[in-house]
């Protein structure tokens, strides 16, 4: 007897639908599953067998061959095992084959019929076209995130089969969407006491979607200030909070409560991190995002940034750039998006104290250790930073000062008016302005092109980093209201991206 079952597979972070084909035929007994699967995918198996008979139900004592189709697309996971053990109990009669035309299933099965929560159900649930979903119970409220789907959340295998033969009914309805979870504390941007070009960066950033770096002895306020960027940015839309939920459930990470996410995330890995985790990838056909998508939609901040390997760093230059990773490997092509903002911080030298203006600070490092440990950060890589800022330790005054500085509730009242503007005039934010949109200021002011010009023929700046200072330069003028660029805004964005020009690094590096 033959019995097609739908499920789907996790392809990166998108579903893709197949379908669980079962045929039982006449033969010694055995167990065949086909289609392109992995190893995880082909112990299923084993799962589904003891699954079965441990939930009281006849397992073929004929062969059974089960294909996952289509065989182009690589199946990974454990996802399939209920859709494969319905489908072979179906075909082995413990239920009607005409009841299962209207579901699709999804979930993994313990060895004593329990139904376990599974990663990406929401991209899972998006993909598929059944009206009625069975998923696990644990993560029935994340597939009613999907609109119009009817889920069913289910514990047992038991309880799956007796209600598709009508001997009891399905466990309560949960195909209505939670309220979205907020993030209710955030550190204050009052907090910060002095740094005022520093403060000032980060409110540019916030405002335009830059990449910003900051460089200073330890002690200075870096990872402080990094902090409170996701404060300054407002919620996510509706594409941008259901692209993000998708990526950090494909990851498998929890949300909040089984809402959507509707925050911008924050990401803060360690420098021991390897490429994959941070980039994302993996080994054969399992491939997971990384941080840098992780982060999509809000902030990655990478502090001690001189202490990640650097082949690791320069992984990052190229999905900066583009705004996407793209990962290849043999039989497998997944994009994984990483609109994000990136903000490190970074000591000038490795004892921290090279170029400190406190008095009594003294750098330990000989020359070549501080050339050595410069060279860690490659001059492409800082060239993806709009905003390259250098910090000092606040003094005395500053720091028990009675007088805090702007909090982050009127910072941001600032940011989304600028962000507003630009979502008006160009349907995003200045960091992703086209070419022609640049160059169109350069010819509304003869003088910014002459001033750009010099600065690249002085070699301070690389052809790329001419178009960050006039993305830079075009916030600034959103921030104070203005629709025209002027030669002001640009002579401050020149300030903010040439602050902490490195001396041992070639800025204008391809």
């Amino acid at each position: 007897m033959f019995v097609s079952v739908k499920s789907g597979v996790l392809v990166g972070i998108s579903g893709f639908a197949i379908l669980a084909e079962v045929h039982v035929t006449g033969g010694l007994p055995a167990f065949q599953l086909v289609g392109h699967v992995d190893s995880v995918c082909r112990e299923s198996r084993d799962r589904v067998r003891a699954a079965v008979l441990s939930s009281g139900y006849k397992w073929p004592e004929t062969r059974v061959t089960v294909n996952l189709a289509p065989t182009s697309e690589r199946k990974t996971g454990s996802g399939v095992d209920l859709a494969i053990a319905i489908a072979v109990l179906a075909a082995n009669g413990e239920i009607s084959p005409q009841v299962l035309d209207d579901f699709a299933f999804f979930g993994e099965l313990g060895l004593d019929g329990t139904v376990r929560s599974i990663p990406g159900v929401l991209s899972l649930v998006s993909a598929c076209d059944a009206r009625q979903i069975v998923v696990p119970a644990t993560n029935a409220t994340e597939a009613s995130l999907v609109p119009g789907a009817r889920i069913r959340g289910v514990a047992t295998l038991t309880e799956v089969v007796e209600a598709l033969c009508a001997r009891s009914s399905w466990p309560p309805d949960r195909s209505a969407a939670p309220p979205a979870i907020k993030t209710l504390f955030q550190p204050d941007l009052a907090e910060v006491r002095g740094q005022s070009a520093a403060r000032f960066a980060l409110e540019v950033a916030a405002a335009g979607g830059h990449h910003v770096a900051f460089r200073g002895e330890p002690g200075a306020g870096k990872s402080m200030l990094a902090q409170r960027l996701p404060g300054l940015l407002d919620d996510l839309n509706e594409a941008q909070s259901l692209m993000t939920t998708m990526i950090h459930s494909a990851a498998g990470l929890p949300l909040p409560a089984g809402a959507l996410i509707t925050r911008p995330p924050y990401r803060a890995p360690h420098h021991t991190s390897t490429y994959v985790s941070l980039v994302g990838g993996g080994s054969g056909a399992s491939l997971k995002p990384g941080e840098l998508s992780l982060a999509a939609n809000g902030v990655l901040f990478l502090d001690e940034l001189s202490e990640f390997s650097p082949y690791v760093l320069d992984t990052l230059r190229q999905p900066l750039e583009d705004g996407v990773v793209r990962i290849s490997r043999a039989g497998r092509f997944v994009e994984f998006p990483c609109d994000t903002q990136l903000v490190v911080a970074y000591n000038p030298c490795a004892c921290g104290m090279y170029q400190s203006s406190r008095p009594g600070a003294f750098c330990s490092c000989s020359e070549s250790t501080r050339q050595r440990y410069a060279r860690r950060l490659s001059g492409p890589l800082l060239d993806r930073f709009d905003l390259r800022v250098v910090l000092q330790r606040p003094s005395g005054a500053e720091l028990f000062d009675d007088q805090p500085g702007e909090s982050t509730a009127t910072v941001r009242a600032r940011v989304t008016q600028a962000r507003r503007r630009a979502l008006v005039r160009q349907g995003s934010v200045n960091s992703r302005l086209g070419v022609d949109a640049l160059n169109d200021m350069v010819d509304a002011d003869a003088s910014i092109g002459r001033l750009l010009r010099s600065e690249l023929d002085k070699g301070r700046l690389s052809a790329r980093g001419v178009h960050r200072i006039l993305r830079v330069s075009r916030t600034i003028a959103d921030l104070r209201d203005s629709d025209a660029v002027s030669i002001d805004d640009v002579f401050v964005a020149l300030g903010l991206r040439n602050g902490a020009e490195h001396d041992d690094v070639c800025d204008g590096a391809a």
